[in-house]
């Protein structure tokens, strides 16, 4: 294998697997063939076409099944991950709690719709006893202060409303899912975003702020709509409108709560965020373009 097929090779892993067992052999023949004689490293062009056809590729691969069931399920997903999120940081104290929260969205990554519904009943229960200050289950010392990422107690900046719709949001929406085909697996990326979301740091406000914005998260929010949007542009398909009206009603209650500490600097991110989904929603009506004899 000659070094340019090397790198033929990695850039072809921007396609989905099926397809490159389809076609990858097809492809790499034609790359070879029409490469300029002793080149070791493919042209820019090239290479940002190949980079750009894997991302195409991969977002119409994704865009199978029912639209609104499949949204359904990737909103429920971000949901889950958020919550995850929220009590990561408190490891340490909430061992138990934290698993159990962990294991609800593998299984709601993974699709197991039956599974998932018990771990989020139980690892939500627990997060709206102790937003709310009770301890059915077990006795913790409350307020609950973080092992790491963060440095603020537990729910310091949420309210038992606000923690008790996250879950209720996931728990509605396996139930919906429960009644059709199984879900298929989402990507494992997830839990790199869980980690991103959970760190308070850096501050993007002043320290004496009452409802601080973490740059970590804001980006991870950022990212995952933004991606939504141009899936949505480049498959014409609202699954990923979907799922990001679901997410954001749900990351809507904390600013909401807040209402009268908001600052420009939160308006104008929660705007970011606003716009994202509306472009998501928007995109797949961009007319097609026609070809002219």
């Amino acid at each position: 294998m000659t070094a340019l097929e090397r790198r033929y090779r990695r850039l072809l892993l921007a396609y989905p697997r099926s397809y490159r067992a389809a076609h990858g052999d097809e492809l790499l023949d034609v790359l070879l063939e029409s490469a300029e004689p002793g080149s070791t490293v493919p042209a820019l062009r090239e290479a940002w076409g190949l980079l750009l056809g894997g991302v195409r590729s991969r977002i119409a691969h994704q865009a199978a099944g029912t639209p609104w069931a499949d949204g359904l399920h990737l909103g429920v997903t971000a949901v889950a991950a958020a919550n995850l999120a929220a009590l990561l940081p408190y490891a340490g104290t909430l061992p138990l709690w934290t698993v159990l929260s962990a294991l609800a969205l593998l299984a709601v990554q993974r699709g197991w719709v039956l599974a998932a519904f018990p771990l989020t009943l139980a690892a939500g229960a627990k997060s709206v006893f102790l937003a709310s200050g009770q301890q059915p289950f077990d006795v913790t010392l409350i307020p609950v202060y973080p092992s790491f990422l963060t440095d603020r107690p537990l729910y310091s900046d949420s309210s038992p409303f606000v923690v008790a719709a996250g879950y209720a949001v996931v728990l509605v929406g396996l139930l919906v899912l429960a009644s059709r085909q199984r879900p298929r697996a989402r990507s494992w990326w997830w839990w790199a975003a869980v980690v991103g979301a959970a760190w308070a740091g850096p501050a993007w406000l002043a320290d004496d702020t009452s409802y601080p914005l973490s740059l970590s998260r804001m980006a991870v929010e950022a990212a995952a709509l933004g991606l939504a949007a141009a899936a949505g542009y480049l498959a014409r398909d609202h699954r990923w409108a979907l799922a990001s009206g679901i997410y954001l009603l749900v990351a809507s209650g904390e600013p909401a709560l807040h209402g009268e500490e908001l600052t420009r600097q939160h308006l104008a991110y929660w705007g970011v965020l606003v716009l994202l989904a509306l472009w998501a929603v928007l995109a797949p009506f961009r007319p097609r373009r026609h070809c002219l004899d």
